[in-house]
C-alpha cells in the first residue's frame, strides 16, 4: 500500500467499529485520541480496553519493573487517580460521541470472591460515566451466574459474551446478553490445539470460522437484536487477516451491506469472499493479511482488534 497510507481512515472506509488493543498495554495520548477522533467518520465508534493495571496487576507489575509484596494477588490495586488519568486519555474520543465502550478483559487467574466482586463493583462505579463492558475467564463466575449478573445489571455493565476453546476452568456461557443496553462479544476463534501451547502467542487465533459457525452467529446477532440497543461483535481471530475475512462474511449474513475493497490475496486465500466483497487494486490495507477486521450492524457493531497505532503484544 502507498507509504503515506492512513490506515485508520482506510480501515474505517471497511468497518465501522474498532477495539482498541493498544490502550492495554500503554496510556493513549490525548493528542493520539484526538487524532483518531478527527480521522474518522462521525458513524465510528471505539472500544477501548482498559489499561493492565485496572485488570492484570501482575503483568503490570512486571512491565515496570517494579517488584512489589504480594504482587501475585489478582486483585489490581488503583486508585482514583489512576481512573483520572485514564479518562484523561480517552477524553477526546468520548467528547467526540465516539466512545462505544470500554472493555474491562480480566485473565482466567481473577476468579469469584469477595475480594474480586468488591473490585468489579469498585470499578463499574469509577466508569459509571461511559459504557462498560466485563469480560471474565474463570468458570467460578458462570458457576455464580446470578450473583454476576445481579452485580453487573446494578451497575449498567454488559457481561461479554466470548467464544473460544472451552477446557475445564474456562467460563460457560450461552451467548445471550444480560438485560440492559449492550450486548458485547468476542470471537477468539477455537483453536484448542494452540491455545496454550504455541510456538507464538498470535498462533493461538489461528483460527477461521466456517460458515455454518458464522450462520450461528448471525443468529444470535438475530436474536439479540430484540433484547439490546446495541451490539458490538468482535473478531479476534486476527492471524493471517481471518477476522477481516470472516467479519465480512458475518455481516453479509445478517443482511448488511459489505463495504470497501478487498485485495486478491483476500479473495485468493478466503473464497467465499467472492461474491461478498468488492475487488480492490494492489494497494489495499488488507493486501498484507496482517489486520483484523470486522463491521457494524447499525446499532450492532462488528469489528476488529487493533488500530494502525498498535504495534504491541497482545493479551487477549
Amino acid at each position: 500500500r502507498p507509504a503515506r497510507a492512513d490506515d485508520l481512515a482506510y480501515y474505517a472506509e471497511h468497518f465501522d467499529t474498532v477495539e482498541v488493543n493498544s490502550s492495554f498495554y500503554r496510556l493513549p495520548d490525548p493528542a493520539v485520541t484526538r487524532g483518531w477522533a478527527a480521522r474518522t467518520p462521525s458513524r465510528f465508534d471505539f472500544c477501548l480496553k482498559l489499561f493492565q493495571k485496572f485488570t492484570h496487576p501482575a503483568m503490570y507489575l512486571k512491565g515496570a519493573d517494579v517488584h512489589a509484596a504480594g504482587e501475585k494477588n489478582p486483585i489490581p490495586a488503583v486508585s482514583g487517580a489512576d481512573v483520572d488519568v485514564f479518562q484523561q486519555s480517552i477524553e477526546p474520543i468520548a467528547s467526540a460521541g465516539k466512545l462505544g465502550a470500554l472493555l474491562a478483559q480480566f485473565p482466567p487467574a481473577f476468579r469469584h470472591g469477595e475480594d474480586s466482586l468488591g473490585y468489579l463493583a469498585w470499578l463499574m462505579q469509577a466508569f459509571s460515566d461511559y459504557p462498560v463492558a466485563i469480560e471474565l475467564r474463570h468458570r467460578s463466575w458462570s458457576d455464580r451466574e446470578q450473583d454476576v449478573l445481579e452485580l453487573l445489571r446494578a451497575h449498567g455493565a454488559a457481561w461479554v459474551q466470548i467464544d473460544e476453546p472451552k477446557f475445564r476452568f474456562s467460563i460457560r456461557q450461552d451467548r445471550l446478553p444480560n438485560p440492559g443496553s449492550l450486548c458485547y462479544m468476542r470471537l477468539h476463534g477455537r483453536n484448542a490445539e494452540q491455545w496454550w501451547k504455541h510456538d507464538h502467542p498470535d498462533e493461538r487465533y489461528n483460527y477461521l470460522y466456517s460458515p455454518a459457525e458464522i450462520d450461528g452467529f448471525a443468529d444470535t446477532v438475530t436474536r439479540v437484536r430484540q433484547l439490546v440497543q446495541n451490539i458490538y461483535v468482535f473478531m479476534n481471530n486476527h492471524f493471517a487477516g481471518k477476522a477481516v475475512a470472516n467479519a465480512a462474511a458475518l455481516r453479509h449474513a445478517v443482511g448488511q451491506p459489505v463495504p470497501g475493497e478487498y485485495a486478491d490475496e483476500m479473495l485468493e486465500r478466503y473464497g467465499f469472499l467472492r461474491g461478498i466483497v468488492a475487488r480492490a487494486g494492489p494497494d489495499s490495507l488488507f493486501d498484507g493479511l496482517e489486520h483484523e477486521g470486522g463491521d457494524r450492524l447499525g446499532g450492532d457493531r462488528l469489528g476488529g482488534d487493533g488500530t494502525a497505532e498498535d504495534a504491541e503484544p497482545r493479551e487477549d
